[in-house]
C-alpha cells in the first residue's frame, strides 16, 4: 500500500534510557530532596511544600525519561503526594475539573476527526498540488499544510507523525529518495524543513501543541498579583501575539534549510501530478468532511471571538455535534489513547504545579534568584533568562516537561525583577515550542522523523542549532517590535 494512501497514527518513540536506570534516577532524586530540604520552618514556605517538591521534581524526571507512560507517571505522583501528606485526596484530584484539561481532551477528539475523515490529508495534498513544482515549493507546501493543521490538531505527534510524515515520505520515494545513500536527493531536505517549521507552527496557535494551554493557565496563575492584573491568553490573542514573528520564521526557514542542505533534485513536477492523482482517488468532499469543516469553522470562530470563558465550552460542543452527526463514534473517543493519557497527566500536573506555588516555594526561589540580579536592568535579565531557558531544552525530551519544569520559575523571577508580565508570559510560552527544534529528541515527533533514516545525527543537530539562531533573532527583533506595538511592554 502507498504510505500516503491513508492517514496513520504516529509511531511511539523509544525511551531515552533503560527503565531500571530511569527508576534509579527518579527515586534517587526524591531521596535527595527529602534529605536536603532545609526543614519545615523555612520562612514563607508551608511545611508540605518540601514534601510536594520531592514528588513533583521526580515526576518531571519521569516524564523526561519515560520509564512508564506520562499518565501513569503523574497518577503515581498524585498517589505519592497523598500518601506522604503533601496533598489531600480531594485536593489532588481537583486538576481534573480544570476547563483547560477538558479543552485539550476535546481538541484531541477533533484531531481524530480530521485524520479519520481524511480532511487533514486532503488539505495537505491541495497545498502540494498548488506549490509542489520545485523542491523548495514542495517544502513550502508541506510547511503550509502543517501550519494550517496546527490550528486544528493539538498534538504535534499526530500532526507531523500521523498526517505529514506519510505524505512527505511518499513524495521523497516518488523521486527515488530513500533513507541512506539517496537521502540527499530530496528526503533529507523535506524532513528537516518540515520539522523545523513544525515546532514554529506549534507556537503559532493556542491549540498548536498540547502544552500551550498549560502555559496559558500558568501565566494566569502566576500574574494574579502582577501590575495591571493577570495575563489572560486566549485562542485569539495568542494567535495575534505570535502571528507576525511566526510567519517570518516560517517564511525564512524552508529557504534557509534549502541553502544549508540543498537537495540534488530541485524540480519536482511529478509531485504536483502525484497530489492531483491522490485527490482524484479521494473524490469530492465526503459528507463527514463537509460536516467537520462546518463544525470546526464555527468552533474556531467561537475560540477567536468568545474569550476564555467559551473556549472549552465551544470545544466540547464541537465534539458533541460530531457525535450527534456520527462523524465521530463513541468508540472513536474511547479508543483515542493519547487523549486520555494527556488528560490524566495534564490534570495531575496542573494541580501539583498550582499547589506547589501555593506553598510559597516558587516565591522564595524567585526572590533568591532576583536578588542575584540586583542592579541589572530588567531587559538584560529578560534576555539572559530567555536564552538560558531556550537552550535548557537540550536537557528535555518534551515541550510539556520543559514548560512545567521551568516556565513558572522563570516567569516568577522576571516579574520580581520588574519585567512586564505580559511580555514575559508570552515570550517564554512561545520560545518553549521552537526550542524543541534543537535535538532529535526535543519533542515527540522528533525521534519519529529522525528515525526514518534520512538524516544523520550530526546534520540534525547542526540544522537545529542554526535554525535556533534564526528563530531567536527573528523573535527578539520582529517579535519584540510587534509586541511593543501591541503594548505588551
Amino acid at each position: 500500500m502507498n504510505p500516503a494512501s491513508a492517514p496513520s497514527r504516529a509511531p511511539e518513540p523509544k525511551p531515552l534510557v533503560p527503565p531500571w536506570v530511569a527508576w534509579t534516577l527518579i527515586i534517587g532524586l526524591a531521596a535527595f530532596i527529602a534529605w536536603w530540604r532545609p526543614g519545615t520552618d523555612t520562612p514563607g514556605v508551608k511545611p508540605e511544600g518540601w514534601r510536594l517538591l520531592a514528588v513533583f521534581l521526580p515526576c518531571i524526571l519521569a516524564l523526561m525519561l519515560q520509564p512508564v507512560p506520562g499518565g501513569a507517571a503523574v497518577l503515581l505522583a498524585l498517589l505519592a503526594s497523598v500518601l506522604i501528606g503533601a496533598l489531600k485526596l480531594d485536593v489532588a484530584l481537583l486538576g481534573y475539573a480544570e476547563p483547560q484539561v477538558w479543552l485539550v481532551l476535546a481538541a484531541y477528539f477533533l484531531a481524530r476527526a480530521f485524520i479519520d475523515t481524511g480532511l487533514a490529508r486532503r488539505i495537505a495534498l491541495l497545498f502540494v498540488r498548488a506549490l509542489g513544482r520545485t523542491s523548495l515549493g514542495l517544502s513550502y507546501a508541506l510547511v503550509a499544510s502543517d501550519t494550517v493543521l496546527a490550528g486544528m490538531i493539538p498534538s504535534n505527534a499526530a500532526r507531523l507523525g500521523g498526517v505529514m510524515l506519510p505524505i512527505t515520505r511518499s513524495l521523497a520515494e516518488l523521486f527515488k529518495s530513500h533513507p541512506g545513500a539517496s537521502a540527499g536527493l530530496l528526503g533529507r531536505f523535506l524532513v528537516l524543513a518540515l520539522y523545523q517549521c513544525g515546532v514554529v507552527a506549534s507556537a503559532l496557535y493556542f491549540t498548536g501543541q498540547s502544552s500551550n494551554p498549560i502555559a496559558a493557565k500558568q501565566a494566569f496563575d502566576l500574574t494574579q498579583s502582577a501590575p495591571g492584573g493577570p495575563v489572560v491568553l486566549t485562542y485569539g490573542n495568542w494567535l495575534l501575539y505570535a502571528s507576525v514573528p511566526a510567519c517570518v520564521s516560517l517564511a525564512l526557514l524552508p529557504w534557509l534549510v534549502f541553502r544549508w542542505e540543498r537537495p540534488a533534485i530541485t524540480h519536482t513536477p511529478e509531485a504536483e501530478a502525484f497530489a492531483r492523482g491522490e485527490l482524484e482517488k479521494m473524490g469530492p468532499l465526503s459528507r463527514d468532511e463537509k460536516v467537520l469543516a462546518v463544525v470546526f469553522a464555527a468552533t474556531a470562530t467561537a475560540w477567536v471571538l468568545g474569550g476564555v470563558a467559551y473556549v472549552t465550552i465551544a470545544g466540547l460542543c464541537a465534539v458533541g455535534l460530531l457525535l450527534l452527526t456520527r462523524v465521530l463514534r463513541w468508540d472513536d473517543l474511547m479508543n483515542e489513547r493519547a487523549a486520555w493519557d494527556v488528560f490524566i497527566w495534564y490534570g495531575g500536573l496542573v494541580q501539583m504545579g498550582k499547589q506547589l506555588k501555593d506553598t510559597g516555594l516558587l516565591d522564595q526561589f524567585a526572590q533568591g534568584v532576583a536578588g542575584r540580579f540586583g542592579g541589572w536592568p530588567w531587559f538584560a535579565v529578560f534576555l539572559v533568562s530567555l536564552l538560558i531557558y531556550f537552550y535548557a531544552h537540550y536537557a528535555f525530551a518534551s515541550i510539556t516537561t520543559h514548560i512545567i519544569a521551568l516556565y513558572p520559575a522563570f516567569v516568577t523571577v522576571l516579574i520580581a525583577a520588574g519585567a512586564p508580565p505580559a511580555l514575559v508570559a508570552c515570550s517564554f510560552a512561545f520560545f518553549a515550542n521552537f526550542s524543541a527544534g534543537l535535538t532529535h529528541y526535543g519533542t515527540t515527533p522528533a525521534p519519529i522523523l529522525h528515525g526514518l533514516g534520512y538524516t544523520e545525527l550530526a546534520t540534525w543537530w547542526r540544522i537545529g542549532l542554526w535554525a535556533s539562531l534564526v528563530n531567536i533573532v527573528v523573535w527578539l527583533t520582529v517579535g519584540l517590535a510587534w509586541w511593543k506595538l501591541l503594548r505588551l511592554w
